[in-house]
């Protein structure tokens, strides 16, 4: 199950329990709303409460990541995985935005702060 959640700059998605197709597709359709009509953003993931994901979403996490390139700011993660770390790693290939992984979420959005767009 995810639960999103937007502001400017700025999409949310938390995790809790397994990371299915169906939640992916959700937070696919927050993303591309947001980009359409608001141009570049940042993400937000915050991975520490999920069990699992389903092989699907790592397929359709690799195609999203390169069909949007260059639609983020920068991404945090949020995970105490070392499996999590390194598959951050490998998606930091395929975009432009800058990611980094966060143990705290206060970190991560200080982080994300500073790419916001002066108002």
């Amino acid at each position: 199950m995810i639960v999103t959640d937007h502001k400017p700059n700025l999409v949310t998605v938390a995790v809790f329990g397994e990371f299915t197709l169906a939640d992916y597709k959700e937070f696919e359709e927050q993303v591309n709303f947001k980009v359409k009509f608001e141009g570049p953003t940042s993400l937000l993931f915050d991975l520490r409460e999920m069990a699992n994901f389903t092989l699907d979403v790592a397929w359709e996490e690799i195609k999203f990541s390169r069909a949007h390139a260059h639609d983020f700011r920068r991404i945090a993660v949020l995970t105490g995985s070392q499996w999590i770390r390194w598959s951050a790693w490998l998606t930091q290939a395929t975009v432009d935005a800058e990611l980094r992984v966060f143990d705290e979420e206060a970190e991560a959005l200080n982080w994300l702060g500073e790419a916001a767009p002066a108002a």
